[in-house]
């Protein structure tokens, strides 16, 4: 596919849902994106890292979000102590981050319309870079050398994104494939993805999460239930996700690059 025509779909694809043409023209694909919602509920465990990790780490930090979406990592970042740096291809999606940042009168939080392949940062300018499902939808040969060029020697660069190893979950994307877009389809992360990184970073580490945990969605609409189911689950999961060859079958991985090779 044509680079420039790969970008203008995904920018598209994510005007439509957030400029509110989507729940305008086709009101029944816009439920089916809300109600793709619920399998984050399960997501506890892996936020929690990713909150405590940022909260450790991001204070008086110069800190990029990329594929800031709706800005909330941003947001997050900002009423935290960092000066955040929040960017995303999507026009319409950067109109409602700053009006959600305006709302709460935060001054230390900048968006900008901007390709995370085709940084314009300057040279080690980044403390902490966010990628936070956003891999998926990039070319992330082109990634990788950018997130190392902009991120200060120290710095670390923390991401989380889906798995591509799991043949039940990539069966149910393969049966809803007008909630993505055909190149984020093609390019949930694999083992190989993360490895390239590799080759730009000394160090990366890995987390995985999310595996029996997804099977509490279906008691989502009945929280007493629900928080108990998850809770067992997700401890299955902890134990679980230590075995080397199962732990690839998990819905999400976090891993976090530093020592970048400048």
């Amino acid at each position: 596919m044509d680079e420039n025509i790969r970008k203008q779909k995904e920018a598209s694809f994510h005007d439509e849902y957030r400029g509110g043409k989507m729940e305008k023209e086709d009101p029944k694909r816009y439920r089916q994106f809300l109600r793709r919602k619920r399998f984050y509920s399960v997501v506890k465990r892996s936020e929690d890292f990713i909150q405590n990790f940022l909260k450790k780490n991001c204070k008086d930090k110069r800190v990029l979000d990329c594929g800031c979406g709706e800005g909330r990592v941003s947001i997050f970042l900002a009423e935290n102590g960092a000066e955040a740096f929040g960017i995303d291809i999507s026009p319409e999606t950067i109109k409602v981050a700053q009006k959600k940042a305006a709302e709460r009168n935060l001054t230390k939080i900048s968006f900008l319309v901007q390709d995370v392949e085709n940084l314009k940062f300057p040279d080690n300018y980044f403390d902490i870079i966010v990628c936070a499902g956003i891999l998926h939808h990039l070319d992330i040969k082109k990634v990788y050398p950018g997130l190392s060029r902009v991120l200060k020697p120290e710095g670390k660069v923390i991401c989380n994104e889906p798995l591509i190893h799991n043949p039940i979950f990539q069966l149910y994307r393969r049966m809803t494939p007008h909630l993505r877009t055909a190149w984020e389809a093609e390019h949930i992360l694999s083992k190989k993805d993360i490895k390239l990184a590799e080759n730009y970073f000394s160090k990366v580490e890995k987390r995985f999460f999310h595996l029996f945990s997804l099977a509490a969605v279906p008691f989502f609409g009945r929280p007493a239930i629900f928080k108990i189911v998850l809770g067992v689950l997700s401890s299955i999961d902890y134990l679980v996700l230590k075995i080397p060859f199962v732990r690839w079958w998990a819905w999400q991985i976090v891993f976090i690059l530093s020592e970048p090779k400048k």
